[in-house]
C-alpha cells in the first residue's frame, strides 16, 4: 500500500482549517465518562523495518492455494486466470471498487459495466443482468427478496443442496422480514423434483436449486422449474458459469432469476474474497423494477455518440431511501470487469473447452481415488468439476494429513451436513495435471 505522510506539520494545518487547536477538540462532545482515560492497550509502536519484518512474519502463517496442490472447492475454485485479466484490471482508470455516483462523468467506467452486463445476458440466456453483486450469497439472497416483491407471496422454497452459506444468508435477511423459508431435504444429494411437486403452493414465492449443487452434482433443474411455475411461483437458478461451457443455460430450461458466484471467472481465490455476485432476470418490467443493484444503460448523447448512463436509479436506495428495492447501491466493479476480460479473452469455445478439462480431469480423479481401499463416491448422480467422497474414520484429521502431505485435498462436509461427517467434497479444475491427481491418490493411499 502506498505511503501516505501526516507528520505534526500536515496534523496542524488540517486542525486549522477545520477551525480546531488539537485533536482532543475533536472529542469534546463525548461526555467525559464514557472517555477511555489511559492509552490502549497495544504493543508499542514499531519502526518501519520492524513493522516490515512482523508482518512478514504473520504473512508467512499463511498458507494459500498456491503453496500445496489445490483441489478445494465449495463455491471458490482455482482456475486458471489469463494474463490479460490482470493487465486490463490493473490500468489506473479501471483500478477502483465501484461505479461512481457522478457516474456520466466516468464513461469508461459506464462501458464496462455495460460490456459485462451483455456478456452476463449471453451467459444465462436472460434479458437482463444487473451491474453486479456482492457474491454469491447475496445473489441467491437478492433473487429470493425479487421473487417476494414480485409474487407478493411470503414462501420461499431452497433445496439443502443450495450452497449451506448461501442458505445462511437468505435465513439471516429474512429473519426480519415478513416472510418464511422452508428447506427441501436432499437426502439423496439432490432436489427431487416430486418433492418440489408436494411442497409449493399457492403461498409459494419461488423456488432456489442449484446446479451443480454445493456436492457438485447436477440437479433436474427443467423439472424443478416446472413445478414451481404450475403453481405460479418463480424459479431462481444457481448456477457455475464454467459450467456453462457445455451445460444449458438457466434461461433455456426455464428459470425466471439466474444468479452465480463469479469468482471462476477470472477472480483469484485470495482468501475467500472479495468476490463477484452475479445476477440477470427476464426482461420484464416486473422483474426491472425489482432488480437489485445498478444498471447501466446505452444511449446517445447531444451530439449522436454512443455513451452509457446510470438507468432506473429511481429503484435505487440514494434516492427512494427506504423504499428503495433493495440495500445493495453499489457494484463489484473491478471483480465485474475481471470477468468481462475474461470471458472475452477466452470466448465461448475457450469456456467450453474448460468446462470438459474440468468434466474429464474430475471423473479420472474420482475413479482413481475410489480405488483406494475404503473410499467411495457418495452420492451416484452425475457431477461436474466437483464430487463428495466418503472416506474412512475422521475426514478433518485425513485432510490435515494431506495438507502436511502437500495437497489441499478438499472441504470436510460436517460442518454444514452432521449426517455427512465422514464425507468430502474434492473440486478438481482445469489446472490441474495428471501427476498432481494421481500424487493425490498416492498421499490418500498413505493415510487412510
Amino acid at each position: 500500500m502506498s505511503y501516505v505522510l501526516n507528520t505534526p506539520e500536515d496534523q496542524k494545518a488540517m486542525l486549522a482549517k477545520i477551525g480546531v487547536s488539537s485533536v482532543e477538540d475533536l472529542f469534546a462532545n463525548i461526555p467525559t465518562e464514557l472517555r477511555l482515560k489511559r492509552d490502549l492497550a497495544i504493543p508499542p509502536a514499531m519502526s518501519e523495518m520492524e513493522l516490515q519484518s512482523h508482518l512478514s512474519r504473520l504473512l508467512g502463517k499463511n498458507q494459500s492455494a498456491s503453496d500445496a496442490v489445490c483441489f478445494l472447492g465449495g463455491g471458490a475454485y482455482d482456475h486458471f486466470i489469463p494474463s490479460v485479466v490482470d493487465t486490463v484490471a490493473g490500468r489506473s482508470e479501471f483500478y477502483t471498487a465501484y461505479t461512481p455516483y457522478q457516474a456520466e462523468a466516468s464513461q469508461g467506467t459506464l462501458q464496462a459495466v455495460f460490456e459485462y452486463q451483455t456478456l452476463m445476458c449471453e451467459l444465462t440466456g436472460l434479458g437482463v443482468a444487473n451491474a453486479s453483486l456482492y457474491e454469491g450469497g447475496s445473489s441467491v439472497t437478492e433473487a429470493a427478496l425479487m421473487a417476494l416483491g414480485i409474487t407478493k407471496r411470503p414462501e420461499v422454497l431452497i433445496a439443502e443442496s443450495v450452497h449451506p452459506e448461501y442458505r445462511a444468508t437468505l435465513e439471516t435477511y429474512a429473519a426480519n422480514l415478513n416472510c418464511r423459508v422452508r428447506t427441501l431435504p436432499t437426502p439423496d444429494g439432490f432436489l427431487n423434483p416430486d418433492d418440489v411437486k408436494s411442497a409449493v403452493s399457492d403461498a409459494t414465492a419461488c423456488v432456489i436449486a442449484q446446479s451443480p449443487n454445493f456436492f457438485g452434482h447436477l440437479e433436474e433443474m427443467q423439472a424443478i422449474g416446472d413445478a414451481a411455475h404450475k403453481v405460479g411461483a418463480l424459479f431462481i437458478a444457481s448456477f457455475d458459469p464454467v459450467s456453462v461451457g457445455v451445460l444449458k443455460r438457466p434461461g433455456d430450461y426455464g428459470a425466471d432469476i439466474a444468479v452465480a458466484e463469479g469468482q471462476g471467472l477470472g477472480v483469484p481465490l485470495q482468501y475467500g474474497g472479495p468476490y463477484l455476485g452475479i445476477l440477470a432476470c427476464h426482461e420484464d418490467s416486473r422483474f426491472l423494477r425489482k432488480i437489485p443493484g445498478r444498471l447501466v444503460g446505452q444511449t446517445t448523447d447531444r451530439n449522436g455518440k454512443r455513451s452509457w448512463v446510470l438507468t432506473l436509479q429511481p429503484r435505487e436506495q440514494h434516492i427512494a431511501r427506504a423504499n428503495a428495492t433493495s440495500n445493495i447501491c453499489t457494484n463489484q466493479g473491478l471483480l465485474a470487469l475481471r470477468a468481462a476480460v475474461y470471458l472475452t479473452a477466452v470466448g465461448p469455445q475457450g469456456l467450453k473447452e474448460t468446462a470438459e478439462l474440468c468434466i474429464r480431469k474430475a471423473h479420472y480423479a474420482a475413479e482413481q481415488l475410489t480405488k483406494v481401499p475404503g473410499v467411495s463416491l457418495r452420492f451416484k448422480t452425475p457431477f461436474v468439476k466437483e464430487f463428495a467422497l466418503q472416506v474412512p474414520g475422521d475426514a478433518k484429521g485425513l485432510l490435515a494429513k494431506l495438507r502436511t502431505a502437500g495437497y489441499h485435498a478438499g472441504l470436510p462436509l460436517a460442518q454444514w451436513y452432521p449426517a455427512l461427517a465422514n464425507c468430502i467434497t474434492v473440486a478438481v479444475t482445469e489446472k490441474r495435471t495428471k501427476a498432481e491427481i494421481d500424487g493425490l491418490v498416492e498421499a490418500l493411499k498413505a493415510n487412510v
